[in-house]
C-alpha cells in the first residue's frame, strides 16, 4: 500500500516528510485544516504500526518526531470522544456489571445501516458500504491484539480465546479478514489492503483511529475491551440482516458467508467479551469500570455517526 492522497496542509506536510524520511521540521507542522485532515494524518501514523507503506521507510515507525505529531492528534481525538460521552451507568456491585452492561447496550437506539441493507439498499450502495468497511475488516481484530500484553493472565487468556476464533482457529484460510477479502474479490471489488482509503469518510477514519488509540495505550486497556464487548454484543443481529440483504441483491456466496459466519460466532463472543473478559478485568480492577462503559459507548456512537452519514447521503 502506498500513502493515500493528502486531505489538507497537515497531511501534505506529513506525507512529504514520510516519503523523504526527513521529520525534524514536523515540530512546526501546520495545524490540520479540518477533521478529515487530522484523522487521515492520525490513521497514517497508526498504520506505521500495522503494515506500513511501500513508500515509507520501516525505520520511521518509532521516529520521535512522528510520535510527537501522533500524540498531539490522539490527545485531540480522545478529548473529542470523551466530550461526546453522556453520563454512564455505574453498577452497584461487580456482580451487577454484566446485567448493567447488557441493559446499557439494549437501551441504545441508533440508526441501522443493517436494516437499510436488509430491506432497501441498492447494489451500488452496498458496494460503497463494503468498500468503506474494508478499511477495518481487512485487518479485523488486530487493534484488540495490541492490548493483550497489557492484561493480567486470566483476562489475557479470555481475550486470546476470542481472538483465536477471529484469526480462523489456526487456519489461515478462515481468518475473518481473509473471508472478507474473498468476499470483496467475488463481488468485483479490490481486496488489496487499504485499497479504498482515499474514499473512506472521516467517520470510518475516526472509528479505526479510536480502536488504535485504545489498543496502543495501556491506560486505555479497559476502553479497548469495552469497545470490543459492545462491538460483539451489537454484531450478531445486524450481521444476519446484512447477509439477508446481500442475498436479496444477488451478492456472491463468499460475501454472504462472511456475514453469516458472524451471526453465530458473535452471539457466543458477546457473552465471552462481556462476562468473561470485561467481568474478569473489573473483578481485578473495579476502578476501570467507567472506562469500560466509555469504550462501549464510543463503539456504538461511532457506528451511529457513520450510519447517519451514509443514510443521509443515500436518501439525498
Amino acid at each position: 500500500m502506498l500513502l493515500p492522497n493528502p486531505r489538507g496542509p497537515l497531511t501534505e506536510a506529513l506525507f512529504d516528510a514520510l516519503r523523504s524520511a526527513t521529520t525534524t521540521h514536523l515540530a512546526d507542522a501546520p495545524d490540520p485544516s479540518d477533521t478529515e485532515d487530522a484523522q487521515l494524518a492520525l490513521w497514517v501514523l497508526y498504520e506505521l504500526h500495522h503494515r506500513g507503506f511501500e513508500d515509507v521507510c520501516d525505520e520511521l515507525e518509532w521516529d520521535p518526531n512522528l510520535i510527537g505529531v501522533r500524540r498531539r492528534l490522539e490527545a485531540d481525538l480522545e478529548r473529542t470522544l470523551r466530550s461526546r460521552t453522556p453520563q454512564l451507568p455505574v453498577p452497584e456491585t461487580p456482580e451487577a456489571f454484566s446485567a448493567t452492561f447488557f441493559d446499557f447496550i439494549a437501551d441504545h437506539d441508533g440508526p441501522s445501516l443493517a436494516s437499510h441493507v436488509h430491506r432497501s439498499a441498492s447494489k451500488d450502495q452496498v458496494h460503497e458500504f463494503l468498500r468503506h468497511k474494508s478499511i477495518y475488516h481487512l485487518k479485523e481484530s488486530d487493534h484488540t491484539t495490541w492490548v493483550i500484553p497489557r492484561l493480567s493472565d486470566p483476562v489475557k487468556a479470555a481475550v486470546v480465546e476470542l481472538q483465536y476464533d477471529e484469526y480462523g482457529a489456526g487456519d489461515p484460510n478462515r481468518l475473518h479478514a481473509t473471508l472478507f477479502a474473498e468476499g470483496l474479490e467475488a463481488s468485483g471489488l479490490d481486496a488489496a489492503y487499504g485499497a479504498y482509503i482515499d474514499e473512506a469518510p472521516v467517520e470510518v477514519l475516526e472509528q479505526n483511529n479510536t480502536m488504535s488509540l485504545f489498543g496502543l495505550n495501556r491506560r486505555l486497556r479497559a476502553a479497548s475491551l469495552g469497545f470490543l464487548a459492545a462491538f460483539e454484543a451489537t454484531s450478531s443481529v445486524p450481521s444476519r440482516r446484512i447477509a439477508q440483504g446481500l442475498d436479496r441483491l444477488g451478492f456472491p456466496a463468499e460475501m454472504i458467508e462472511y456475514y453469516t459466519e458472524h451471526v453465530e460466532a458473535d452471539a457466543v463472543h458477546e457473552q465471552l467479551a462481556v462476562r468473561t473478559i470485561c467481568g474478569a478485568l473489573l473483578d481485578e480492577e473495579p476502578e476501570l469500570r467507567e472506562d469500560v462503559f466509555f469504550g462501549a459507548w464510543t463503539s456504538m456512537d461511532l457506528e451511529d455517526r457513520y450510519a447517519k452519514r451514509m443514510l443521509a447521503a443515500w436518501s439525498a
